[in-house]
C-alpha cells in the first residue's frame, strides 16, 4: 500500500526539524549558545554599538524577545549594553572580548550551509520552494510566530522565549 501524500509531506517536515534541532544540539554544546543568541552576537560583531531595536528588525525578532536575550548575554558576560553619553536614551551593544572569542570559535549556523545550496538553485526552483513553505506556514497557522530567518527550534516561537 502506497503512502499517502500528506503522510510523505509530514515525514519530510519531521526530517527538517530533526535537523534543526540536532544542529541546534551541537552549537549548545560546543558554544553554549542558541542559535538566536549566536545570531544577535553576529550583529553586534557587524556595527559595534548597534542598538536593540535594530537588532531586533535585522533579524526579524520581537524587541522583547532580542530585550530577553541579551539579557542572558549580558549575565555570561559576552555583551554589554553601554548608554550613550550624549543622549541618555540611546543604548549601544558591545561584544565583551569574552564574547568576540566565543564567536570565533562557534560552529557555522545551519543556516549557512542552507544558504549555500538554496543560492544554488534555479530562481523558479527557489521561488517555487519558497512558495511552498509560505503556504505550509499557513496551513499550519504559524503566521503569526515571532521567528528569525535561523534554523533553530526555540527561535520559532514566541512561547518558547524563555528557552531562547
Amino acid at each position: 500500500m502506497d503512502m499517502e501524500k500528506h503522510q510523505e509531506l509530514l515525514i519530510a517536515l519531521r526530517k527538517v526539524i530533526r535537523a534543526i534541532d540536532l544542529h541546534s544540539k551541537h552549537l549548545s554544546k560546543t558554544s553554549g549558545l542558541t542559535s538566536p543568541q549566536l545570531l544577535i552576537m553576529l550583529e553586534i560583531d557587524k556595527v559595534s554599538g548597534i542598538n536593540s531595536s535594530q537588532v531586533a528588525k535585522n533579524i526579524n525578532l520581537s524587541p522583547a524577545t532580542i530585550t530577553n536575550i541579551l539579557d542572558r548575554l549580558e549575565n555570561k558576560e559576552l555583551v554589554l549594553r553601554i548608554r550613550n553619553t550624549e543622549d541618555k536614551r540611546k543604548v549601544g551593544l558591545y561584544l565583551t572580548e569574552n564574547g568576540k572569542a566565543l564567536l570565533l570559535k562557534a560552529p557555522q549556523a545551519l543556516q549557512e550551509h542552507f544558504i549555500d545550496n538554496y543560492s544554488n538553485l534555479a530562481p523558479w526552483e527557489q521561488s517555487q520552494m519558497l512558495s511552498s513553505m509560505e503556504r505550509l506556514a499557513e496551513m499550519m497557522n504559524a503566521n503569526e510566530i515571532d521567528a528569525a530567518p535561523l534554523l533553530e527550534l526555540s527561535a520559532m516561537s514566541a512561547s518558547t522565549v524563555n528557552k531562547v
